[in-house]
């Protein structure tokens, strides 16, 4: 051990990457508990057993701190399985999704980030470039793998069908503001994969 670590664990000091997931569970705690407004530098650094200094030095604002944890949190909830079935994993998926939504405590969370997010370009820049971005390219990714077995058209669109599904739940729960639940999942999975015409139409 070095003299730098020795000194570094004599002070009591924890490494940053301790800190710094202790921080996050904080804010995620807090997030999900009492919403985005009580997400504040003074509250999770003392729930993190932290500086306050700390945090200002790691985040540029209380929003995008909660934006993070909220990353973190939904990580291995909203996981992309990989059955070879596209139908049954975009079913699996976005259920995970409105699930967390609607039971496990998120709705409330990402309403107030996504409203905060058009008035805050640095919580708007950090939800596009660590979530929203992320999250489109493994629905596409498993998409892609999806046209390469057959199992979608070689022409699919993959961002609308991404557009069509996350999208329809974004809307009804941003901009309609009406109930909705996981009953609504294998509809909308269905409705993307298969479309309105009829069985062996073709349209012009």
């Amino acid at each position: 051990m070095s003299e730098e670590t020795a000194a570094r664990r004599g002070r009591g000091r924890r490494p940053a990457a301790e800190v710094r997931a202790a921080v996050l569970a904080a804010a995620g705690r807090i997030l999900l508990q009492d919403g985005m407004q009580a997400v504040t530098f003074d509250r999770v650094a003392v729930e993190a057993g932290s500086s306050k200094t700390t945090l200002y030095k790691w985040w540029p604002s209380p929003g995008v701190l909660a934006a993070e944890a909220y990353f973190a949190l939904s990580r291995r909830t909203l996981e992309f399985p990989d059955t070879g079935d596209i139908r049954a994993d975009l079913i699996a998926q976005l259920t995970a999704f409105v699930r967390y939504l609607k039971e496990e405590g998120a709705e409330k969370p990402v309403s107030e980030l996504l409203g905060a997010a058009q008035l805050d370009p640095g919580l708007a820049r950090a939800w596009s470039e660590s979530y929203a971005l992320p999250r489109r390219a493994l629905a596409r990714e498993r998409l892609r793998v999806a046209v390469r077995q057959g199992q979608l058209r070689e022409d699919a669109d993959l961002d609308i069908i991404v557009d069509q599904l996350w999208g329809a739940c974004y809307h009804r729960l941003l901009v309609l503001r009406v109930p909705f639940d996981e009953s609504l999942v294998e509809r909308l999975v269905d409705q993307a994969l298969y479309g309105s015409a009829p069985h062996g139409a073709h349209l012009s």
